[in-house]
């Protein structure tokens, strides 16, 4: 710090004084002008601003910073487990058959499938992979080859999870891929002793 202190007490010695003024005037207006733009100017700095996703104007990075703020934005992940109740009149009847023969009979709204019907009435169906067809632990058993007919056939995806099911059957289905409709009215469905994702109660003596 000494050593530039002193080359600035030589330079100003050496130059005139009208002279430092203007140099240090040209160096404050050269600081200006790059401070107000630190992107610069022209195609360069215009095709910066594009790739960026800034609005016409930004200047600092912290006017982009608080412009990026304001634009995120995040949508509402919906709630596992979460069913919509039936309104007065458009009931759908299903019954749960749970792993030690207790029958569970619920009224539910049409579009609800039935894993979240599960868990929102505390049946032990597990669903580890949230809903998303990636596991096999919301097996059910339909009841009835004709009711199972009615269903849309399962897809790919679901097939390929059916196939690591336990005590898979011909009307085997996945719990999170059977939207309830008037045309499952009355459906019943019978969970598995066990999944593949073992838990302590599928050890427990019946």
């Amino acid at each position: 710090m000494a050593l530039w202190r002193e080359f600035g007490l030589q330079l100003r010695r050496a130059l005139p004084r009208s002279s430092a003024r203007e140099m240090c005037l040209a160096q404050s207006r050269r600081y200006v002008s790059h401070s107000a733009t630190p992107w610069g100017t022209g195609e360069v700095a215009n095709t910066y601003r594009r790739g960026l996703g800034l609005y016409k104007g930004v200047q600092s990075p912290s006017q982009a910073w608080k412009l990026a703020r304001r634009s995120f934005s995040v949508s509402a992940q919906a709630a596992h487990g979460h069913i919509t109740p039936p309104k007065p009149g458009e009931e759908i009847n299903v019954t749960f058959i749970d792993k030690d023969g207790t029958e569970v009979k619920l009224q539910v709204a049409e579009g609800d499938n039935l894993l979240d019907i599960a868990q929102a009435n505390d049946l032990e169906m597990e669903g580890a992979c949230g809903g998303s067809c990636a596991c096999s632990t919301c097996h059910v058993i339909v009841d009835e080859p004709d009711m199972f007919d009615k269903m849309e056939e399962p897809s790919d995806d679901e097939n390929d999870m059916l196939d690591l099911a336990f005590g898979l059957t011909e009307t085997s289905r996945l719990g999170c891929q059977v939207l309830m409709n008037k045309d499952l009215d009355g459906l019943v469905v019978r969970l598995p002793t066990m999944t593949r994702n073992l838990q302590a109660s599928d050890f427990e003596q019946k």
